[in-house]
């Protein structure tokens, strides 16, 4: 029986690693889009070690040309798409007063517009019984002055993939953003293990009572 397939838009160390390592132990093979070669040869080694068949590219996913090719690449490679996941997020520290309008629509082609392109790039090859999930932030509903465009990109990516769910449903594709209600740490309710392990549940929930947004306290 062919092994079900994810895809990971921004792979690296954090949560996007956790959730691949889970979803390794879980028996996916993984395809892996990020910026950092060897973070990504780091992490496919580990994810290879746990029995997954790993592919990789590094790509810059604001560029939709190269983005839609390394993602259709990866995803052709193996045939099928079962679960796209979707991590990236801009973080720059300017408010209202000092945050250009090109600076926000950069962070917001990242954040939000990156995940049309991979979902177009994958959506010939994703199986009925898929999955799109995103890592959503607390952002959203309380955005940081600071930091202006985090809050609109976290919004935005929430209401896409409530858009992306109600198109995909009845393919039997599903999509749904975990807002993550606490600051990433190496202890506690919100380590990168357990924001994982709910990113997993949130993707299994079931689908007679689907909610797009799983909120996470720990």
């Amino acid at each position: 029986m062919t092994r079900p397939v994810a895809v990971i838009i921004a792979a690296g160390p954090g949560v996007s690693g956790s959730l691949a390592r889970r979803m390794a132990r879980e028996g996916y093979d993984l395809a892996l889009v990020g910026h950092q070669e060897e973070a990504l040869v780091e992490l496919g080694g580990q994810l290879e070690k746990l029995g997954a068949t790993v592919s990789h590219a590094v790509a810059d996913v604001t560029d939709a040309a190269v983005a839609t090719a390394a993602v259709r690449g990866l995803a052709h490679g193996h045939g099928r798409v079962d679960w796209l996941h979707f991590n990236p997020s801009a973080f720059r520290h300017k408010d209202p007063l000092s945050l250009t309008s090109a600076e926000l629509l950069d962070d917001v082609g990242l954040g939000v517009g990156a995940l049309l392109t991979a979902l177009q790039a994958v959506h010939p090859l994703l199986q009925p019984g898929a999955r799109v999930t995103a890592t959503g932030s607390m952002a959203a509903d309380s955005p940081w002055n600071e930091a202006a465009s985090l809050g609109v990109q976290k919004a935005g990516l929430r209401n896409l993939i409530r858009s992306i769910d109600t198109t995909l449903e009845p393919q039997g594709i599903r999509a749904v953003s975990l807002t993550v209600r606490g600051t990433l740490g190496k202890e506690g309710p919100f380590t990168p293990d357990r924001v994982a392990d709910a990113i997993w549940a949130a993707a299994h929930q079931d689908e007679s009572e689907w909610r797009t947004e799983v909120p996470y306290t720990g």
